[in-house]
């Protein structure tokens, strides 16, 4: 089969069998259910030859994508088994964000010893951060009234699910004191972003201000143990496929399609919304900091589908700083403005959070004034500052919310049989948008310079990884 034809081929294939099993699942056509999947496992065969033809790591990904939604649909009870996989994989990620972090803004800070530049991409990054989240709370709000989504639902959609308990109320004081860390141990093991960062950054700013004699030691040490982690990254990409087509078996085999048509509104209002910030903000923001848009969304395809497939911003935090940095960002920027980004840019989950709290109001028949809505997502806001990084955990949130503010918490356990869907796109804008902050911020400090995506790999000075050549060897194919 020509090259040429392959992508072709494997479109119409795929789209095909999709096609029949939507019309089969609404009645208008009468096939028996082994046509069908023969159809669709056909069509599979075709993106099987299409991935190894190409064989980059991100196809791969999306490869799976199908496989493991297949998977999930034909055989449900194998499909939840194989959560063990997505987990697996999930875990190995995290055991690279906490040193990632450190050692690479331990180099950024003390290895430039210009702390004015810190302080300088600090304020600039957060200023950013509050204006485009804004902008999201706004768009979610919006949106929500709009469609009206919440209104007409039943109370039987409603499932206890002992694995998600309202967090305690939190006060301002609680939320500033949870920024900063006690026991930086105990910040690994919980996974508290921000509070990694803040402890970075402090021991970077204090290295920098020893002598060189004893600075050096240190900041060879951190240097090697960040190569020795984007390796580490790298050997671990190659399980991503097999940890995300298990992830989307796992989601499709137990949700099941009942609960999607009741709750369909909800999900494309999401959808919709997420949409129309990607188009109204997120793109305009892109055009006025100049930057290439083929190349970056190029750039992203990798992170986003693994933050999609597994729910999980920081899954693809790895991946997507080492995209951003071959894009021309300085590693000083990306090591700062991404991991900062994770706790402050949450741009997805404050549109979903915004969104999702009215709708909660609307299924109960309680009618909110818009100071009552403002209250509440601002409120949402502030207390889900570092969830990004967990599945779901933006659904822990939202409980504590509601509740402290007498609303019901039934219309939230409903939301939770579409909540992996919703989450799946939430993630991904929350990826893009912290990618997008590490352009932006370069540019605002003038050291953003897009690399050409022809030899980019060869003018680097530093080695190449076992996955930029895997890429590059598939393009010269």
């Amino acid at each position: 089969m020509k090259k040429s034809f392959l992508p072709l081929a494997t479109l119409v294939c795929v789209t095909l069998a999709a096609i029949l099993t939507v019309l089969q699942q609404y009645g208008v056509l009468s096939l028996p259910s082994e046509v069908l999947m023969a159809i669709r496992w056909a069509g599979i065969g075709v993106l099987l030859m299409y991935g190894l033809q190409k064989r980059s790591l991100t196809t791969w990904i999306l490869v799976s994508m199908v496989v493991g939604a297949e998977i999930g649909y034909d055989f449900p009870a194998f499909a939840t088994d194989l959560s063990v996989l997505s987990k697996i994989f999930l875990k190995l990620i995290k055991t690279i964000i906490a040193p990632l972090i450190f050692a690479t803004l331990v180099v950024g800070i003390a290895g430039h010893s210009n702390l004015k530049q810190v302080g300088s991409m600090g304020w600039k990054a957060i200023l950013y951060f509050e204006i485009v989240t804004t902008l999201a709370l706004f768009i979610g709000l919006a949106a929500i009234n709009l469609t009206k989504a919440g209104e007409g639902i039943s109370m039987n959609l409603a499932e206890v699910n002992n694995e998600i308990t309202a967090q305690p109320k939190q006060t301002a004081t609680d939320i500033i004191l949870h920024v900063f860390p006690e026991n930086i141990a105990k910040s690994v093991a919980e996974g508290q972003v921000l509070q990694i960062v803040i402890f970075s950054v402090l021991f970077a700013i204090g290295l920098a201000m020893v002598s060189e004699k004893k600075r050096k030691p240190m900041l060879d040490f951190c240097e090697s143990l960040s190569e020795t982690m984007f390796k580490f990254t790298n050997i671990i990409m190659y399980f991503a496929p097999i940890g995300v087509g298990a992830a989307i078996a796992y989601t499709v085999g137990h949700m099941g399609l009942a609960i999607l048509v009741n709750l369909f509104q909800l999900l494309a209002t999401l959808y919709v919304a997420l949409f129309a910030f990607a188009v109204l903000v997120l793109l305009p923001v892109a055009l006025i900091a100049r930057v290439p848009i083929k190349r970056f969304l190029k750039a992203i395809s990798g992170p986003v589908s693994i933050a999609f497939a597994t729910t999980s911003s920081e899954a693809a935090l790895p991946r997507a700083m080492e995209e951003m940095e071959k894009m021309g960002v300085p590693r000083k920027i990306v090591a700062f403005v991404m991991p900062t980004g994770y706790s402050f840019n949450l741009d997805g989950t404050t549109l979903y959070l915004a969104l999702a709290s009215v709708f909660v109001a609307q299924a109960a028949g309680i009618d909110l004034s818009w100071e009552q809505q403002l209250v509440m997502v601002f409120t949402l806001m502030l207390t889900s500052k570092g969830v990004a990084g967990v599945p779901r955990a933006s659904l822990v949130i939202l409980l504590g919310t509601v509740a402290s503010f007498n609303l019901p918490v039934w219309p939230v356990f409903a939301i939770l049989g579409i909540d992996e869907l919703m989450d799946m796109a939430r993630t991904s804008i929350n990826v893009t948008g912290n990618c997008l902050a590490t352009a932006v911020v370069a540019r605002w400090e003038g050291e953003f310079n897009p690399q050409p995506e022809v030899g980019l790999v060869e003018s680097s000075n530093e080695e190449a990884s076992p996955i930029q050549e895997e890429d590059r060897a598939a393009e010269l194919v």
